[in-house]
């Protein structure tokens, strides 16, 4: 009985023990549990609040106009992609796009960057880097964005999000206030043309754009051009130019650019263009191009084709000086009458404005030089609604002086009316740079 009971008891004795081990670990998992509940609820409120952040500065940019807005973040650097399409003059969009990302959208203890796209098509980006923390300058400023081509490890991440206000199938209708003189006649002091011509802007796809224009006569004393129906083809309503342009950024600073269709200074065909910045010092750059083109002209709504076709090429070297905003370039061409000439050529750009001097000299042709000018037009803000077509004057004028008066050779083609020496400077880095410092 005693070895029993003994027996009972303690067998009661081990049960009561594990039974209080068991209810022990059952509280031990539940306080784990909730600890990590709670963790878990932190972080999520953590992650949403810093989404949060980042979609009301993407909607914000994308309700100042600006389209092809993205941002995503990884544990480097959160990157904002956008396009410039409310500023007339890209150095202000970008300044005031730098100025919202700082007030909104900084993350804390990572780099911050800004790719601008044209088309899409990625061309510059800004980067911060945060400041260590014995450093008093912790507030982020415009002085403290690097500038450059290079668009980091996480474009590749970039390139693949939803972007929101995206310009595909937006449509501009551009006016280009078109002016020419010349001073041929003794009798007379300047024969004048003045047109306007408004083009049709469309992007297809990315860093497709369609290009269509009409050139309307407004004044015309003295430009004239007979056509075989004995018009003076200068008073006439005419299309001008009418072109397809594809252009894509290859790796290494590359971008190529292929055109084709009716052009401006009545040359249709194909163009094909190159442009490298080289990487270890960004002042550098050089640019190739070759055209297969033929003559053409239009009367009225009817276009005369010269079946006969010419190829064109130029090679180019280009250095900047951020110092002064000064772009120097030597330029080795054939022209469209096949004269092959050297050309040097020096550009000071201004915020609202650039302007240079240049000389040319062919082998047994008389030297030619000359200055030509952009200005840039207002107004310097505008907004679109929707896919409703947005109508505004050309982003900038300007005009060229031949000063040998020379009308036969160093002559070349546009492929796109907005090709000038201002808009293909406007996302420079330095001049970026310098404008995001001056203003």
């Amino acid at each position: 009985m005693r070895c029993i009971l003994l027996s009972q008891k303690g067998e009661y004795k081990v049960k009561l023990m594990k039974c209080k081990n068991f209810h022990s670990g059952k509280d031990l998992i539940a306080k784990t549990l909730t600890r990590l509940v709670v963790l878990f609820l932190f972080c999520l409120s953590f992650v949403k609040g810093v989404a949060q952040e980042e979609n009301g500065v993407v909607d914000a940019l994308a309700k100042m106009g600006f389209e092809n807005v993205g941002c995503t973040e990884d544990e480097k650097e959160r990157v904002y992609t956008l396009q410039n399409s409310a500023y007339r003059l890209q150095s202000m969009g970008i300044g005031v796009a730098v100025d919202l990302i700082q007030k909104d959208g900084m993350p804390e203890g990572k780099a911050c960057r800004i790719i601008m796209l044209d088309n899409n098509v990625p061309q510059i980006s800004l980067l911060y880097n945060p400041v260590s923390d014995s450093d008093t300058l912790s507030v982020p400023s415009r002085q403290g964005w690097d500038v450059s081509y290079d668009l980091g490890d996480s474009w590749k991440k970039a390139r693949k999000i939803r972007k929101k206000n995206g310009s595909l199938f937006k449509v501009d209708v551009v006016i280009y206030p078109e002016l020419s003189l010349r001073n041929l006649v003794i009798t007379q002091v300047y024969q004048v043309l003045f047109n306007l011509s408004p083009a049709i802007e469309v992007s297809l796809w990315k860093g497709m754009t369609l290009t269509a224009q009409m050139v309307i006569p407004v004044y015309n004393d003295g430009f004239e051009m007979l056509s075989e129906a004995v018009h003076n083809v200068y008073d006439r309503v005419h299309p001008g130019c009418v072109s397809l342009t594809q252009t894509v950024r290859l790796p290494f600073n590359t971008w190529a650019t292929l055109s084709g269709g009716h052009f401006i200074s009545n040359r249709y065909g194909i163009d094909f263009a190159v442009r490298h910045v080289l990487k270890a010092d960004e002042r550098f750059s050089f640019e190739g191009r070759v055209g297969y083109t033929g003559a053409c002209y239009w009367d009225g709504f009817t276009c005369y084709f010269d079946s006969r076709k010419v190829w064109t090429w130029q090679l180019g070297a280009n250095f900047f000086w951020p110092r002064y905003n000064v772009q120097a370039s030597v330029k080795l061409s054939q022209y469209i009458q096949g004269e092959k000439a050297l050309r040097c050529e020096m550009i000071r750009h201004f915020r609202y404005a650039s302007i240079g001097f240049y000389a040319e000299k062919g082998r047994d042709i008389k030297a030619n030089g000359g200055f030509r000018f952009q200005i840039a037009l207002p107004p310097y803000r505008y907004k679109r609604k929707g896919y409703i077509p947005r109508v505004t004057p050309a982003k900038n004028f300007g005009m060229g002086y031949n000063a040998s008066n020379e009308r036969n050779y160093y002559k070349m083609y546009r492929t796109v009316p907005s090709d000038n020496i201002m808009q293909n400077n406007s996302l420079n880095p330095y001049f970026v740079k310098s404008e995001l410092l001056n203003y």
